[in-house]
């Protein structure tokens, strides 16, 4: 089973949080904590509050021991952009882009041993 979160429009590039999302990627749940608490980038502040979001999605929706959650994808798309506008020489303007991004992570659970169905045996 498959447990999502998703964090919007945020203030940041995706290129940005796309260097922080590769680094926990395949990552259980506490070992990726481990890894986004040592970072130094400011995107690892916004994917641990996630992570910690779907966690106790897992938790608290469908049960599930958050030791055992293993982090499947995470994926960073590009949101709108804000265009803002800089002055430039001989009265010209130049376009400044603010860029945002929405960060999907899926969490899952291994099959337990009873559940997991085995054909040939």
């Amino acid at each position: 089973m498959k447990v999502f979160a998703h964090a919007r429009h945020l203030r940041m590039s995706p290129r940005k949080v796309r260097l922080i999302a590769d680094l926990v990627r395949g990552l259980d749940v506490s070992s990726a904590r481990r890894q986004l608490m040592v970072s130094k980038k400011a995107a690892s502040d916004i994917v641990l509050k996630l992570l910690n979001s779907a966690a106790a999605n897992a938790e608290h929706n469908f049960q599930l021991p958050t030791d055992h959650l293993r982090i499947v994808s995470i994926t960073v798309d590009g949101g709108p952009v804000l265009y803002r506008y800089r002055p430039r020489a001989f009265g010209r303007s130049a376009p400044i882009r603010k860029r945002t991004s929405h960060v999907t992570i899926a969490l899952e659970a291994p099959e337990s041993p009873s559940t997991r169905t085995t054909y040939g045996k």
